[in-house]
């Protein structure tokens, strides 16, 4: 199995680059696969009927929100964790913390380890378009295999500094690769040119605070 990102060259409109046309990477997304698709094939797969895999599902769904919103980190097995946050600003003072701070709610997951190697170790194959949408080439990745952290540092603590505020100033400079068309993850080298960053991320003067 492999990954599929296409590579299509694109008016950039914003950004170094305005004006130009640049090779923007995106993922090749497939349909989404509907709940009774996933509990077929786990029912397939374990030799457990439908309806079993359905109440289990269903009942592991409840659990995991029930824990979640009461701040735990639950576990998802051979998946990660999950658990809730938020993103708020940071204020001077004590007597300035009121809950209007808080900007949103947010959804954490952190991958486990043998879910990050898995995706490490899948190929990615990279077909190349035109303006046109003609097909230009195909190459197959000889990248590192880096997963990136959600958590956005080393340590897996979020500082408010790194991961969702990059995320955050990429949406606010119009650099999402998926949207804008401006930013997008590095290819193997000598193959195409994707859009830098703008600047780069890191803080702002609204901090983020998770549990």
């Amino acid at each position: 199995m492999a990954l599929k990102v296409k590579a299509k060259q694109k008016l950039q409109k914003v950004g170094k680059y305005a004006d130009t046309y640049r090779f923007v990477l995106s993922p090749e997304l497939y349909i989404p696969l509907a709940q009774n698709k996933v509990i077929s094939e786990a029912a397939l797969r374990s030799g457990i009927s439908k309806g079993v895999i359905q109440a289990c599902w269903d009942a592991a769904g409840e659990v995991i929100k029930a824990w979640a919103t009461e701040g735990h980190s639950v576990a998802l097995p051979g998946l990660g964790t999950m658990r809730f946050g938020l993103r708020a600003k940071s204020v001077a003072t004590v007597d300035e913390v009121k809950s209007k701070l808080i900007k949103s709610r947010k959804i954490v997951f952190t991958p486990s380890t043998e879910l990050k190697d898995e995706l490490s170790n899948t190929s990615v194959q990279i077909t190349c378009y035109d303006k046109d949408g003609n097909e230009l080439k195909r190459v197959t990745s000889t990248d590192e295999g880096i997963v990136e952290d959600p958590e956005g540092d080393e340590t897996g603590e979020s500082d408010g500094k790194t991961g969702d505020n990059e995320n955050e100033n990429q949406n606010q400079n119009g650099s999402n690769e998926n949207e804008n068309q401006n930013e997008n993850e590095n290819p193997e080298p000598g193959t195409v040119n994707p859009e830098p960053g703008n600047g780069g991320g890191g803080g702002t003067e609204d901090g983020t605070d998770e549990s």
